[in-house]
């Protein structure tokens, strides 16, 4: 029964530090708002710059395995490129170990002490904050409950010393038996190590975390369970533990999700392998690095300083191991290509929401919806090429460039699905009322962009038909067409740089200019349509399909106008008259 007792009491700590890491990631993502939107745009710069946005996102959101789901998520929706990702992976490895140097420190510090005067600074904060205050007061609560959970763990655990020189002969006994059983698995060089880092392999599969698994071996070595040494081992197999979540989650996904989660794999087990070739003097190099350390950063209970060594030995390991293996990024590329083959010829990415396991990412989804949204516009803006193309070359037979359009609309329908279904699952998250009404107005976008691509096939069918019909503009018609469709291109344009760059009143005024212009437009030449339709009524039937031409325009420009007002809106909400949401 104590034993049971034990086991749940630890259980129970470790619920409460992975809820509070769950809060404060929470918190803190949507404190830093666009902040993070920033952060993550980074990503594709170079190598280095994804290893810098790996290490600060991690170190942000306290998760590797959020990072690295995000990241899986990235390349399957194509905004990420296998050798791009590589780079954040390795970064978050980095970051991550920042949660050894916070246990390491409370093994220290008694901030249990203030971890409840911390949590009652953010609550007031929470309840009557607003937007962002309120978000930092979510993050000083969750900073709390981690510490507090680190605390209890602490103590839930306890010290082999006190229960060695107990009165208690079954305390004697238990603590007997389990040191006998770790001395049974250990000094048996390279064999010992291999059993503790299967221990390490196996923690982390059971709790799915890697933080709460370096907290229980953390404290389990400050506690004087385990040695310096087999803490260690564990540790590098809580580093391949950690690969698990991301191979999950790219099941389903596309050949370069799949490739992307093999080489954060492949990355953790190359360090790993080569960390247990050198494993001795290695821990020699730490073990006299650690020595280094002030006497202030012995333990309270113990002379021993081996929470800090295991930070020291977590954080080096990673560090030396980006050092080692930033250069060779194509190459393990290159690795994982093979080792993932393609199962068709070309792959179309999909957006698709991929949980990050226990930390909710929803805040930093969105930057990946924002891309995939740019992804459609560029569709619609590679379809009216294409229709233009169509409309000027009556003489040569386009046949295949329709089907390539009528697939480029089949995609805009797909895409337009999967960004809906991506904003849906990521509004179900508690978000930010900023990102809450960034989720809302992409969504409308989405939607209208949707109508566009439509808009354009129907052009395209009206100039098939045209074709199949043999019939002709004359040259004033043709003109009428041309100058329309150059509103229509501009318009695309300027809503195309306001997805990518922004919004802004200057470009608001432009689109309602634009639009304005082709109402009258497409007044103007449907008039004069129907004027060569009374002066030449064998010219009815081509008229007609100007007309049509004249009202796609119209729709087009009408969707387009929608696009540049709802993206301005996003970043100027007191601006939003009431009758635009209905």
């Amino acid at each position: 029964m104590a034993t049971l007792i034990l086991i749940l009491k630890i259980l129970g700590a470790l619920g409460v530090f992975l809820y509070g890491m769950k809060v404060m990631s929470e918190g803190i993502q949507r404190t830093a708002g666009d902040r993070m939107r920033r952060i993550m745009s980074t990503m594709t710069r170079n190598r280095v710059a994804g290893v810098g946005t790996g290490i600060l996102t991690t170190g942000l959101i306290q998760s590797s395995s959020a990072t690295t789901v995000m990241v899986v998520s990235f390349v399957n929706a194509g905004l990420l490129t296998l050798v791009e990702s590589i780079g954040v992976i390795m970064g978050a490895n980095l970051g991550t170990t920042l949660t050894a140097w916070i246990i390491a420190t409370v093994g220290k510090f008694s901030l249990s002490k203030v971890a409840l005067p911390i949590i009652g600074v953010g609550l007031p904060l929470f309840f009557v904050g607003k937007n962002r205050l309120k978000s930092f007061g979510e993050t000083l609560i969750g900073f709390g409950l981690l510490f507090y959970g680190l605390h209890l763990l602490k103590d839930s655990v306890p010290d082999v010393q006190s229960m060695l020189t107990s009165t208690d002969i079954a305390v004697q006994a238990q603590a007997e038996s389990i040191q006998n059983f770790v001395s049974s698995i250990s000094g048996k060089g390279y064999l010992s190590i291999l059993l503790f880092l299967v221990v390490g392999i196996i923690l982390t599969l059971v709790v799915q975390s890697s933080s709460a698994a370096m907290a229980i071996t953390v404290t389990l070595a400050i506690q004087g369970w385990i040695g310096f040494e087999e803490s260690a081992a564990i540790v590098l197999g809580e580093n391949i533990g950690t690969t698990v979540t991301a191979w999950l989650a790219s099941v389903g996904t596309s050949t370069n999700a799949k490739r992307a989660a093999r080489a954060h794999f492949l990355f953790n087990v190359i360090g790993v392998l080569w960390v247990l070739i050198l494993f001795f003097p290695f821990l020699g190099m730490v073990g006299a690095l650690g020595d280094m350390l002030p006497e202030g950063f012995r333990t309270e209970k113990h002379d021993s300083d081996v929470g800090f060594k295991l930070a020291i030995f977590h954080s080096l390991f990673n560090f030396l191991n980006i050092l080692a293996l930033i250069w060779f990024v194509p190459q393990i590329a290159n690795i994982v290509t093979k080792w993932v083959k393609s199962t068709e010829e070309s792959e179309a990415p999909r957006l698709r929401f991929l949980t990050g396991g226990m930390v909710d990412i929803g805040e930093l989804n969105i930057p990946e919806a924002e891309k995939a949204t740019l992804q459609l516009g560029e569709v619609t803006r590679e379809m009216f090429n294409g229709y233009l193309n169509i409309l000027q070359n009556s003489e040569t037979d386009l046949g295949a460039e329709v089907n390539r359009l009528k697939k480029l609309e089949d995609d805009a329908d797909v895409m337009t699905h999967d960004i809906t279904e991506y904003l849906v699952k990521t509004s179900a998250a508690e978000l930010s009322g900023e990102n809450a009404r960034s989720v809302s107005r992409m969504l409308r976008i989405v939607s209208e962009l949707e109508e566009v691509s439509d808009a354009i096939y129907r052009l395209v069918q009206i100039t098939q038909k045209k074709y199949s019909k043999n019939r002709s503009f004359n040259d004033e018609g043709f003109a009428s067409i041309m100058e329309f469709s150059g509103k229509i291109v501009e318009l695309i344009d300027l809503y195309m740089d306001t997805l990518a760059n922004g919004a802004s009143e200057e470009k608001l005024r432009l689109a309602e200019e634009i639009e304005n212009t082709t109402d009258k437009m497409r007044k103007q030449f449907n008039k004069r349509a129907m004027r060569r339709m009374s002066a030449e009524p064998d010219s009815v039937k081509v008229e007609m399909i100007a007309i049509d031409m004249n009202n796609q325009f119209e729709l087009i420009a009408n969707y387009g106008l929608n696009v540049v007002q709802t993206a301005f809106y996003i970043e100027h909400e007191g601006e939003v008259p009431e009758k635009y949401d209905s």
